[in-house]
């Protein structure tokens, strides 16, 4: 009896120490709406404090292309794919490289920035900023982009879940990316030249899905800026569909569809071709091909059809203002779900992803706006946005993945939906469609005015 007593308080006292773990680590999901939250106060008030006058300036645009190849001597881990469990590539398949296209205007430079990688690490975009910091181009003046090839480097996330999707972390490849992005806005300063600015929107459904609702909407358009000097031609493409042709199965180093995208396009049609990943958030791209390769190729040559085929719209911009800045996005405490209402507490969240900043990026270039979102923005937030932003007499462009990272942003419809993107990636509670929505309805009008 004793033994058994003994037993049982030690069962009970076990007991009671699981219960006081989970009570410290596990809580409800807030479902306060967004408009009661101070965030969104906060948000408003970020908007207000902005100081973005923007001074008309006779100069001529000008504008400068570069690249830098930053593939590693030696093979390092992989990121894109927790099944691989850190696994380092075993073969370059193609190289990897980071992109800029500088502008300037009114002896001010803004640099469009694009790196062949899953994301733009915070760690990578703050290196940036401090090793520009000496400089004439601010962080403000730097807008991110990420191709969002899940076979591209990874041991560039010191934290336990950035182990498990991008491999070892190992601090010298964040400096060689972040060098190699530095050098890369150096090399596009030394080509500068006076350009025009054509926005050109394309129509390609055949070459993209949705990946949470099958035959669901989708963001159909490549949404496109040529910069013509008098000699030469730059294009920076965006499009929705996820770089996810090649699977966790392929261990090789690639670019995936947009590595043969900008490829293709600078042997056929232009001197310089950049990528950033559009509203890929629910986007997925068409796999047609007996092989991964072949899917890759596939997919590229699709897009490429449509870049080069007629433009449904195009506007000329011969000597645009050129306006750019960052601006504060607060959001919801972090509560990354377990079930439909049980989430983990903000600190086991940092304890698992860090903690960095969130903003929104913006580049507005004539009647051209640039939004860049710290997330995997949902392509089925498009629609209304892109009216929107029309209504007011501004050609959308929307992108991810601007040097910080919240996880995905779905259509709030979808929240309680058992997908990958809608509960392993969705970090900061419910209603974040809308409110991301909201937010960029705000700038829309901010840059209408």
């Amino acid at each position: 009896m004793k033994i058994l007593k003994t037993v049982s308080k030690i069962l009970l006292g076990l007991i009671a120490f699981l219960l006081i773990v989970v009570l410290t680590m596990v809580t409800y999901i807030d479902r306060t709406p967004y408009q009661e939250m101070p965030y969104y106060k906060a948000w408003k008030q970020n908007l207000s404090d902005l100081d973005i006058s923007q001074t008309s300036s006779d100069d001529s645009l000008k504008v400068g292309w570069a690249k830098i190849n930053i593939t590693p001597k030696n093979p390092i881990p992989l990121a894109g794919y927790g099944k691989r469990r850190g696994a380092s590539y075993s073969a370059v398949h193609d190289s990897v490289f980071v992109r800029t296209i500088l502008l300037e205007k009114g002896g001010i430079k803004t640099a469009l920035l694009s790196v062949d990688l899953l994301i733009v690490p915070p760690t990578v975009s703050d290196l940036v900023r401090r090793k520009l910091s000496n400089t004439d181009l601010t962080f403000d003046h730097i807008y991110f982009g990420a191709t969002h090839s899940h076979n591209s480097l990874g041991a560039w996330y010191n934290t336990l879940v950035g182990t498990l999707f991008a491999g070892k972390y190992d601090a010298e490849i964040e400096q060689m990316i972040s060098d190699g992005m530095v050098n890369s806005i150096l090399a596009a300063e030394k080509e500068m030249a006076t350009a025009t600015v054509t926005f050109e929107k394309n129509l390609d459904a055949h070459d993209i899905r949705n990946r949470i609702v099958d035959g669901g909407k989708v963001e159909p358009f490549i949404r496109s800026l040529r910069f013509k000097t008098n000699d030469k031609t730059a294009l920076l493409a965006t499009y929705a569909a996820h770089s996810t042709v090649l699977n966790a199965s392929t261990v090789a180093l690639s670019r995936d569809y947009p590595g043969v995208l900008v490829d293709s396009l600078e042997k056929n049609s232009v001197n310089f071709a950049m990528y950033m990943a559009g509203a890929v958030g629910s986007m997925g791209p068409i796999e047609n091909g007996k092989t991964d390769f072949d899917e890759v190729n596939n997919q590229a040559l699709g897009v490429m059809h449509e870049i080069n085929s007629e433009n449904e719209f195009e506007s000329l911009s011969e000597n645009p203002e050129v306006l750019s800045f960052q601006v504060s996005l607060p959001l919801r405490k972090p509560s990354p779900r377990l079930t439909k209402n049980l989430a983990l507490r903000p600190w086991v969240f940092k304890w698992l992803f860090g903690d960095s900043p969130s903003f929104i990026k913006v580049l507005k270039i004539g009647n051209n706006l640039m939004v860049g979102m710290p997330c995997d923005f949902s392509g089925e937030l498009m629609e209304s946005l892109d009216n929107y932003a029309k209504a007011k007499g501004l050609n959308l462009i929307i992108t991810s993945f601007n040097g910080t990272y919240a996880g995905y942003i779905t259509a709030d419809e979808h929240f309680d939906t058992e997908t990958y993107e809608t509960f392993t990636m969705s970090w900061f509670g419910p209603y974040n469609g809308n409110y991301f929505t909201e937010a960029t309805k705000d700038i829309i009008d901010l840059m209408s005015n």
